[in-house]
């Protein structure tokens, strides 16, 4: 059948020319009096066309168009709305410096709003998030990821309240997103090698404020069907189908970039799924400046930055040396390098022939800069991935953690956003930078921030009825049924909200565990207390969807389905109200599975209390006046005992502490001292737990030292790197005839504090200089247990002289500590490109 297509446009009157542009930009996806102006148009509309605002013009009819273009109010609206959004483009941010060279950011999915679903949870909203920050404090950064057709599934409940999923089609015509065309107005396309075969891609363009994020789609008629279906699903299909993916996220974005003529100064991995650019880059190098690999690596790995987010090892992607092989086979001969160093790439431990292909280590090698998500994930992934630098103390690996955070005004609710706004004043939303703004929260009443609370929880419950009708409706629920459900829940109890992904070590299921007590708690008609529950499990994944099937015959056996809810298909929408709306914040994940989770933050800065697993960033922003924590960050070894401990745990604290707090009400009916845990938790979260605060450290740590190495690097023609590729050449080849011949010192059985301890070391260095070198004195405090030094201290060693084969170190110090104490001796790598010293396989001990 051959069919003619063309793309037809809203036809908007010239005074409503501005909806296009904002509709187009997803900067009204953090700014409400924006998404206004769309629901002003037509709230039907707006509810059928699933709160889209691209698609909202092109169904609105023509007569109400031209209503609103007549209608001054309306058009005074959008004027307002407008100019702040222009204001917002040209305003001055946080980052001043030159935008020749950007970040490019890599993830596999983002959600900025409900409109664009390219997401399925912590990671894309995380990442939106990144971006929607990024504009706030005009960083020079762009994002890169794929265009899923039809994106992560929708999720509904059969009768029984088992989860089905549905695949609905993306209309990209209909959506924020531009195809990006060439002078001669074709569109831009890049190509990878996908097993021998060429997959074309073509790009689009989403404005995200002042930042752009680009995505690549395979669904284009040159392609074959199967390679047409690459970019067809968020995590969909098997491993063939991820490594797909995972190439034309990696490989293929750094090409889009050059394609679009911009150069990525540095990259940052967001997780390891496009962990495959470090490749691309490389050869890029080895292509244009006739490079060799170690030279082209060198020159990378001081601008990449890797983030990792899985706090197991099964979460990390791996790939089968099968696979491996059908994709990635010619490149060796492309790097100069043997298969088996290739492979190397990708192991923890190269000459393991048995080992798969993990894109966690392929990142961790090409990156000067890796970090988790939070403080505890930062000790977890240190741990995790330390055999990569054997020998190295687990302190000193070289994975930091930068504590996630979230996008104040994309998660705040619009009630609330006004009452900090107004109490705030106008500097909170032009330099939100500034998060000592939340020092102001003891400047509202406590009677207005609870009104503006309780109206959200009403919204919540009339969200959560509507939901809870359509579900019957489609069930085939009787009447009767369908009726109940404007009995669900209440505006006035304690709302409970538990809403992430269904995985059992998030254990959605731990308050069941005890059905008397917690019946007990739900049918208490004096202090009422109701659960709102929402998540998606993954499609493969049989003990998560019946974690949720559990919670929905609960409520039902025992006739408790007005205060025991599930809401269909979590997705930004339901999220908003949750967080808002609820009254403390549930997560019981199992200790130390949660590598950060953002949720709880969204909902304290909501004044939403969390009760929580010591895990994750709760570990961190715990303290007594902003929440509960359930334990005291125990481990335990056996499942069962720690899920009755932590249930017990759970219902001790609603039953003594959080319900009576909440019901503690003066003459005026207001829970004063609640009130003041909400002020406190949303004066100290918003402080420390902003994506603003996220991007500062980012940028701080990471973004700006990369690329000043970038522009370093380049000015001399790439020198820096070229030494460095010789450096190591020359100290791989001599490392093992490095030797640590004798230690001497003055220390006596007993020494003074005060005294001075000098410490010589005899090393026979063969080629390398001693400059070349980094000698230091390792020392502190000795275990009794372990016999191994403790809260270390390290002092470099000076050359000397030469005592025959042997060159001298030396070092003097003052013993300042007390107690059992001890030394010894390492050498570490040293030159002037390094960022850090900790090379694999580079450190040898006395």
């Amino acid at each position: 059948m051959n069919i003619s297509t063309y793309t037809v446009k809203p036809k908007l009157p010239l005074p409503l020319k501005p909806l296009e542009e904002i509709a187009n930009n997803l900067w009204l996806s953090w700014n409400f009096d924006a998404v206004q102006l769309f629901i002003r148009l037509d709230y039907d509309v707006w509810c059928q066309s699933q709160q889209s605002p691209v698609r909202t013009l092109g169904m609105v009819s023509q007569e109400r168009l031209a209503e609103a273009a007549a209608d001054d109010s309306y058009l005074a609206a959008l004027k307002e709305v407008y100019d702040r959004f222009e204001r917002y483009k040209k305003g001055e941010t946080w980052y001043k410096g030159s935008r020749k060279d950007v970040v490019a950011y890599f993830s596999m999915e983002y959600g900025m709003d409900v409109s664009l679903p390219i997401y399925s949870g912590g990671l894309g909203i995380l990442s939106g998030d990144h971006m929607k920050t990024a504009s706030d404090m005009g960083l020079p950064l762009v994002g890169i990821g794929l265009l899923y057709r039809q994106g992560y599934f929708m999720q509904y409940l059969n009768a029984d309240g088992f989860q089905q999923e549905s695949y609905p089609e993306n209309d990209w015509y209909n959506m924020p997103v531009e195809l990006k065309t060439g002078k001669d107005g074709n569109p831009v396309k890049i190509s990878v090698d996908l097993a021998g075969r060429q997959a074309a891609a073509q790009i689009w363009e989403v404005k995200v404020g002042r930042s752009s994020l680009y995505l690549l789609d395979t669904n284009i008629n040159e392609n074959a069907p199967d390679i047409r279906n690459v970019t067809a699903a968020l995590y969909g299909g098997d491993k063939e189908t991820r490594i797909q993916q995972e190439i034309l996220l990696g490989i293929g974005g750094i090409r889009a970039l050059r394609a679009l003529g911009i150069n990525p100064a540095a990259t940052h991995m967001n997780e390891g799924h496009s962990a495959f650019l470090g490749l691309e880059r490389a050869r890029e190098l080895m292509a244009e400046k006739g490079f060799g690999f170690e030279e082209a690596r060198e020159a990378v790995w001081p601008t990449n930055i890797f983030t990792t987010h899985t706090p197991v090892p099964a979460g990390n992607e791996r790939f089968d040396i099968t696979l491996m092989e059908k994709y990635f086979r010619a490149w060796p001969q492309i790097l100069g390098i043997s298969w088996k160093e290739f492979l190397g790439l990708g192991r923890i431990y190269p000459n393991d022939d048995h080992e798969t292909f993990c894109l966690t280590v392929l990142a961790l090698k090409f990156a000067a800069y890796a970090n988790g998500v939070a403080r505890l994930h930062g000790v977890v992934s240190r741990d995790m991935w330390k055999g990569l630098w054997p020998g190295l103390p687990l302190d000193e690996v070289p994975i930091h953690h930068v504590t996630n955070g979230v996008h104040p005004r994309t998660w705040v609710s619009s009630g609330m956003t006004e009452l900090l706004d107004r109490y705030f004043g106008p500097h909170f939303e032009e330099e939100p930078t500034d998060l000592a703004i939340w020092d102001r929260m003891d400047r509202i009443s406590d009677e207005e921030l609870w009104r503006t609370h309780e109206r959200r929880r009403e919204r919540l419950v009339a969200f959560a009825r509507e939901r809870i009708r359509e579900h019957h409706k489609r069930t085939g629920a009787v009447e009767r049924r369908i009726r109940q459900a404007e009995d669900a829940l209440s505006p006035y109890a304690l709302t409970l909200c538990f809403a992430r992904r269904f995985a059992t070590y998030k254990r959605g299921n731990l308050l069941l565990r005890d059905p008397e007590r917690l019946l007990r708690l739900v049918k208490d008609n004096e202090r009422p207390v109701q659960l709102i529950f929402a998540g998606k499990a993954h499609p493969n994944d049989m003990p998560g969807k019946d974690l949720i099937r559990d919670i929905i015959h609960f409520a039902e056996k025992y006739d408790v389905t007005s205060r025991i809810v599930f809401i269909e298909n979590y997705d930004m929408t339901v999220a908003r109200y949750l967080t808002s709306g609820g009254d403390v914040w549930l997560n019981t994940p199992r200790r130390p599975m949660e590598a950060s989770g953002t949720s709880g933050m969204k909902a304290a800065m909501n004044g939403v209390l969390n009760c929580s697993i010591m895990d994750g960033w709760w570990d961190e922003a715990y303290n007594p006046e902003v929440g509960w924590a359930i334990g005291h960050g125990e481990q335990y070894e056996d499942d069962q005992l720690q899920d009755d401990v932590e249930s017990k745990a759970l219902y001790d604290l609603l039953e003594r502490d959080i319900i009576p707090l909440f019901y503690q009400r003066g003459r005026d009916g207001l829970p004063r001292e609640w009130i003041k845990r909400m002020k406190t938790c949303m004066r100290e979260i918003g402080h420390s737990m902003s994506s603003h605060r996220m991007l500062i450290d980012y940028s701080n740590q990471f973004y700006l030292p990369a690329l000043e190495n970038y522009r370093r690097i380049a000015a001399d023609d790439y020198g820096e790197p070229k030494s460095l590729a010789a450096y190591f050449n020359t100290l791989r080849q001599s490392w093992d005839n490095l030797k640590i011949v004798k230690l001497e010192s003055n220390a006596k059985p007993v020494m003074d504090r005060g005294d001075s301890l000098t410490v010589t070391a005899h090393i026979e260095l063969g080629p390398i200089s001693p400059e070349g070198l980094q000698v230091e004195l390792y020392h502190g405090s000795v275990s009794n247990q372990s016999r191994l030094i403790t809260n270390a201290r390290r002092a470099e060693m000076k050359a000397t002289g030469q005592e025959g084969n042997a060159w001298l170190f030396q070092v003097e110090i003052e013993c300042t500590a007390t107690g059992f104490q001890g030394h010894t001796v390492r050498i570490l790598p040293k030159h002037p490109a390094l960022i850090h010293p900790y090379r694999t396989g580079f450190i040898k001990w006395a």
